[in-house]
């Protein structure tokens, strides 16, 4: 069995930590972000990584930066064969690659070289992508560039938001590191180095990204609703305000009309440059998530009534 770290901060990195309890490895700490205050009150909360951590005893290291000095010192002490690192959330600087003689093994939500960078999971929807996956890697210096190790693929559903393919996601991933710490262990890990010609970049969204365009076809809209949930949240506008839009269904053949023009103001129908979009789950301006039947009722949508773009 493996002496190891483990590093992540996000619920995406959780399955991957239960999966290196259940195959028997010693997980010597964790590394975790920082509490971050969050919500109306902002109150310090404690990631999903930590708290799972905690529950199976687990000690939890949180520095600012892991570049520190100090922290580094402090993992060489910690003699670890292998570092572990799953949606973590820093850069990691050579001092800190350098520890495990075994390396550093990333798990990454995209099949690489696609979809480099901190949103691969959410791009992978706006961008329309058929099927995405996991990928193991040996880290390097670079932006997930690292030799790669496993690869396992998923198809995405037209459902799929980034939330739910991210929790279709996050079991595959675990499964796909335990295989590469027992191969890795056996000294029989796999190096294939990724083609830099077909590398593409997923940077982190902003609150911008968000912003619907109703003159794009209805799947490009659709995708961008589902790609910026559950952050950093889809939205257009219309006369009263600005309304999140959640999730969406495409309709086809629907009749033409000017794009943002509500065809039905029953179903919450609006048009785009091709097709139109069902908008299922919305909510307006400093209120709750509504369906979009209840927010036409409450919110007196009438058709023909022009949305404006985020």
């Amino acid at each position: 069995m493996l002496n190891l770290v483990f590093m992540g901060t996000a619920g995406f990195a959780v399955p991957c930590l239960q999966a290196i309890l259940e195959a028997g490895h010693r997980v010597s700490a964790v590394v975790s972000q920082p509490d971050r205050p969050r919500g109306r009150g902002m109150k310090l909360q404690e990631s999903p990584v930590k708290v799972a951590a905690v529950q199976a005893g687990l000690p939890v290291l949180q520095p600012e930066r892991a570049s520190q000095p100090e922290f580094v010192e402090h993992l060489r002490s910690l003699a670890p064969q292998v570092i572990v690192v799953v949606a973590y959330g820093q850069i990691l600087r050579p001092a800190v690659l350098e520890v495990p003689p075994l390396g550093c093994i990333n798990v990454h939500g995209s099949l690489l070289p696609e979809l480099r960078g901190a949103g691969p999971i959410q791009w992978a929807i706006l961008r329309g992508h058929a099927e995405t996956g996991v990928t193991t890697m040996f880290m390097d210096a670079g932006m997930d560039t690292g030799d790669m190790i496993l690869k396992r693929s998923l198809p995405i559903l037209p459902e799929d938001t980034a939330a739910t393919l991210g929790e279709r996601l996050a079991p595959l991933g675990a499964g796909l590191l335990a295989e590469t710490l027992a191969l890795l262990e056996a000294g029989q890990a796999p190096r294939e180095p990724q083609d830099p010609d077909a590398a593409t970049y997923a940077p982190m969204l902003h609150r911008e990204d968000g912003a619907v365009d109703w003159s794009l076809p209805a799947e490009a809209i659709r995708n961008r609703i589902h790609g910026c949930n559950p952050s950093p949240g889809a939205f257009a506008r219309r006369e009263e305000g600005v309304v999140k839009l959640w999730r969406a269904d495409v309709i086809q053949g629907a009749a033409a009309a000017p794009p943002g023009t509500v065809l039905d103001a029953s179903r919450l129908v609006i048009a785009a440059s091709e097709g139109a979009l069902r908008l299922l789950e919305v909510q307006p301006e400093n209120r709750g998530r509504l369906d979009g039947e209840t927010f036409c009722r409450g919110y007196r949508v009438a058709a023909g009534e022009r949305w404006a773009n985020g």
